[in-house]
This record gives structure tokens, C-alpha cells and sequence, in this order.
């Protein structure tokens, strides 16, 4: 017969956190919020990658496009870009990622001395970037012959047909460096002659790459920034178990840091096929994330097929409607908490500590806290990053209020049937998410920043200062329906109801 769990699974919203002892070192300021991304020996060695913040955004057209991942992992959190599109296009948005800021930057706008005003103005629309490298050939390591900046032409007194070569800043009147000159030797170079770009050249003055003064001052206006070993931001990428033959390849060429199997659910042969695949070509070099799972045989299955984190949580998501069309899924709270019990009991098993993320059922920051203290390493977001400037989605008036566009991957609008994949049709059958708006909430910065104050202030009060001490000391408690309600503004009439924003 049937199995029949003996207790009903639960939310987020019917747990409270107890305080504990709160020491004088207790305080938001002195909270690190850095986790693992990826699997490793804990106490043997450090992790492959590592965030500063427990967020990651999630898989959706929706909500991370190259725009998010530029802004997140600024903040020191990770973008999976959406999978949901062609690769040529998946891959670029990568690209586009990895060249936004580094020490080094290949230059990404490039043209030639015959070229026009109309030309730099068309690359400038096109890409955003105001330098232009002058090369002999228009390309990214041509021979250097100038570059033209914002500073170099006026529109309104200039014709559009005017040679570059007129008008750009020539080679000879240019400050460069030599290839082998170091990072912090560039800067001083920047500095001392107050450059907003060095060009480093070959000893053929061929272009080799630019280092700016922004990234500089980037980088001391944000200090948790997520950065790979050349300066550069770390991004994901979203894969199926379809094309990932095709898919893996162009991602990794383009630079991703870290892959994650996209799908409703994760307990499959299709996904044990894919991380196969990727450890038969790539061996242990190329970090790949699993799921989603809502229980200890899930997870277990994903981490002895190597999976290097796995995604908890089926059903949760604001958008997401698979519990009321297939009846299928469990509460987040209870999920998460018997899939950290098979982390840690398969770590003590193996010496293998398999970081798993917490996928859906955030609708309050304070849920956040909860989520690590029932054990995620990390939380994938998507309703949340969908309210700010930066997702990719259009933002509109409803009923006087600006709102942001916000849709599901199960959704017609997205029909990504990849995700919901079991090895049949190649449609999408049925809904399993809706289209619909979510109210705008600004810059990301801005919010992200509230929110992890949150995080920190009440694992202050529970007397920790890093994610593994909340995990072991935390004290959580089942409320009643009753003390829910207790919980908000009650038997008042509130007059700003700003205190209740997300």
C-alpha cells in the first residue's frame, strides 16, 4: 500500500525562531553571511566557489538575464542565467557577464580609422560601452591605432559621416602598458596620470586588453563582489536534459562558472544521464547543481550521482501552480529540513558536504533566516529579484501602481517544456506556472542590503555570526494559527502600512 507521512509537511510561515544568548560580538556588522555554492571535503579543504551572500536567482526569463547577474554578484550573490532560450543567445548573455568588469577586459568595442561618428554612436547604442578601440583591422587585438571616448566628438557640432581617424585620440598621444605589467601596476598607472582607461599592449602594440578606473572604484564600493581569479564576476547558467550536449560546450567556451540542471523535478535518470555526461567530458572540473527534491531519497540519489549542490523544493513558488494541477510536492519548511538531515548525514558518511539550496516558498525576509536555520546553504529567488530595476521584464502601470511582469517557466508565455521534461512529448502539455505582475520595488542594491540587514539583526538575536552557527544553535518553533496572527499589526488601525513592504 501507499506510504502515508505520520505528520503534515509545513511552511515557512508556521515556524518562529527563538532567540538565544546575544553576546557583545553579536552584532550585524561582525555577521558573515559567506556559504558554499559547491560540494567539498569540509574540514580537508575550502570550496571551489564560495558566495558572500546566501542568494542565487533563479532560472527564469523572467529574472536573470545578464543585467541581474551583473548586479547581483556585485553584491556577492549569483545569477543561473535562463536556460529558456537558444544557446547562441544563453551563451552570449554569459559573455556579456564576464567581460562586463574584470582587472583585464578584452575589449568589446572595436573599429577602425575609416570608420564614421554614426558608427561609434551605433556600437555605443548597441553595447553601452563608451571606449572604442582604434585597431588596424577593427578587431579586439588589432594594432593599436587610437581609441575615442565620450570626450573625443560632440554630436551636435559634428556630421555623422566624419572619419574616426579626424577625431580620435591617436596612439601616440596615449599612455599603455606592457603585457606583462601587473594589476596593481596598472591602477597606479590610472592613477598617477588620472586615466579612465589603460590600454596593455604587446611588443607589436597589438591590443591585448584595457584595465579602467571604474573597475577600481567598483570594487571599493563593493566589497563583497563574487569575482573569479581574473577579476572577473562569477555567473551561472541553467541547462535541461535535452540539449545539454550542445548547451554545456557553448556555456563553458563563454565563460560559466557553475551549471544547474533547470527542472521541476530532480529525482530522474535524465538528470543522472546529464551530471554523467559532464563528469565523463569534463571529470570534476565543470560544477553542476541538481534538483529539485523534497525529500531524503531524493537527495540522495543526486549526490551519489555527483552533483555538486542540490535545489530543495517542488511546488513553492509564488508563480509556480504543479501542487494544484498534479498534486505533487510537499511544504518548503519540512522538505528542507529532511533534506539537510541527508546532507549532513551522507557528510558524515562520505566526508562529502553537498551544499543544498533552499527553491521557493520565500515570501518574507524573515523567511530567509528561517531557510538557513533549518539548513540551506544558500536560497534560489525569483519573485523577489523580479520586483527590481534590473530583471529583465517590462515595467508597467496596474490600477496606478507600478508593477513588474513576472511569469513562471511552466507558464504559456514561457513554454519551457525542457524543465518539465519526462522523456516524451517535446510541448508543453499543460500550466504548471502563471503570467503575472509583481509590485516594483527600485534598485536591487537597495533591497538586497534591507534584506540581508534582516537576516543579520536576527541571527544576532539567536547569538550567531555565521550561517554553520545558525545551523547548529538555532531554536525554531511551531506556531498555531492563532499565533500567526498575533504575530502582524492586530486590534489597531495602522496608519503607514510601509512597515509590512517586503
Amino acid at each position: 500500500m501507499a506510504y502515508y507521512y505520520p505528520e503534515p509537511s509545513h511552511t515557512f510561515s508556521e515556524y518562529l525562531l527563538v532567540p538565544g544568548y546575544t553576546s557583545e560580538e553579536c552584532v550585524p556588522d561582525r555577521v558573515s553571511l559567506r556559504t558554499p555554492l559547491v560540494k567539498y571535503r569540509k574540514g580537508v579543504e575550502e570550496p571551489a566557489i564560495s558566495l558572500n551572500i546566501p542568494m542565487t536567482s533563479a532560472v527564469m526569463q523572467s529574472v536573470s538575464n545578464d543585467t541581474l547577474a551583473i548586479a547581483l554578484a556585485k553584491e556577492g550573490g549569483i545569477s543561473f542565467i535562463f536556460g529558456s532560450q537558444t544557446v547562441e543567445d544563453q551563451a552570449a548573455m554569459v559573455a556579456k557577464v564576464k567581460g562586463y568588469k574584470a582587472g583585464f577586459v578584452t575589449s568589446a568595442s572595436n573599429l577602425t580609422p575609416d570608420h564614421t561618428l554614426a558608427d561609434v554612436l551605433a556600437l555605443k547604442a548597441k553595447n553601452g560601452f563608451s571606449t572604442v578601440a582604434i585597431t588596424e583591422d577593427g578587431t579586439a587585438h588589432g594594432k593599436l591605432l587610437g581609441i575615442v571616448t565620450s570626450r573625443d566628438y560632440r554630436v551636435s557640432r559634428m556630421n555623422p559621416d566624419d572619419k574616426i581617424s579626424s577625431f580620435m585620440t591617436k596612439r601616440e598621444k596615449l599612455i599603455v602598458a606592457p603585457k606583462d605589467t601587473t594589476l596593481k601596476e596598472a591602477n597606479d598607472i590610472i592613477w598617477d596620470h588620472k586615466l579612465n582607461s589603460l590600454p596593455i599592449v604587446d611588443e607589436n602594440d597589438h591590443l591585448m586588453y584595457f584595465v579602467f578606473r571604474k573597475d577600481y572604484a567598483s570594487h571599493k564600493a563593493n566589497p563583497l563582489e563574487l569575482l573569479d581569479k581574473d577579476k572577473r564576476y562569477l555567473v551561472g547558467a541553467g541547462i535541461n536534459t535535452r540539449d545539454y550536449a550542445t548547451r554545456i560546450p557553448a556555456l563553458l567556451e563563454a565563460g560559466a562558472d557553475v551549471l544547474v540542471i533547470d527542472s521541476s523535478e530532480g529525482y530522474t535518470c535524465w538528470q543522472s544521464k546529464t551530471i554523467a555526461w559532464v563528469r565523463e567530458h569534463y571529470g570534476d572540473t565543470v560544477k553542476i547543481g541538481a534538483g529539485n527534491v523534497v525529500d531524503k531519497d531524493g537527495f540522495r540519489f543526486l549526490a551519489e550521482a555527483g552533483a555538486d549542490f542540490v535545489k530543495v523544493g517542488i511546488g513553492g513558488g509564488s508563480i509556480c501552480i504543479t501542487r494544484e494541477t498534479k498534486g505533487i510536492g510537499r511544504g518548503q519548511a519540512t522538505a528542507l529540513i529532511e533534506v539537510a538531515a541527508a546532507r549532513d548525514e551522507y557528510f558524515k558518511e562520505t566526508g562529502i558536504y553537498v551544499p543544498i539550496c533552499s527553491d521557493g516558498g520565500i515570501v518574507h525576509d524573515y523567511h530567509m533566516t528561517l531557510a538557513l536555520a533549518m539548513g540551506a546553504d544558500f536560497m534560489m529567488l525569483g519573485r523577489y529579484f523580479a520586483r527590481f530595476d534590473e530583471s529583465p521584464t517590462n515595467k508597467v502601470m496596474v490600477n496606478g501602481a507600478y508593477m513588474k511582469e513576472y511569469w513562471g517557466e511552466g507558464s504559456n508565455r514561457a513554454r519551457n517544456w525542457q524543465r518539465y521534461d519526462l522523456g516524451g512529448s517535446t510541448k508543453l502539455s499543460f500550466e504548471e506556472g502563471v503570467d503575472s505582475y509583481v509590485t516594483y520595488a527600485g534598485p536591487l542594491h537597495d533591497n538586497v542590503e534591507a534584506s540581508l540587514y534582516k537576516v543579520k539583526s536576527t541571527m544576532c538575536n539567536c547569538g550567531v555570526i555565521t550561517i554553520p552557527d545558525l545551523q547548529r544553535e538555532a531554536k525554531l518553533t511551531l506556531v498555531s494559527s492563532v499565533s500567526i496572527v498575533e504575530g502582524g499589526a492586530h486590534d489597531v488601525v495602522v496608519k503607514n502600512t510601509s512597515i509590512h513592504a517586503e
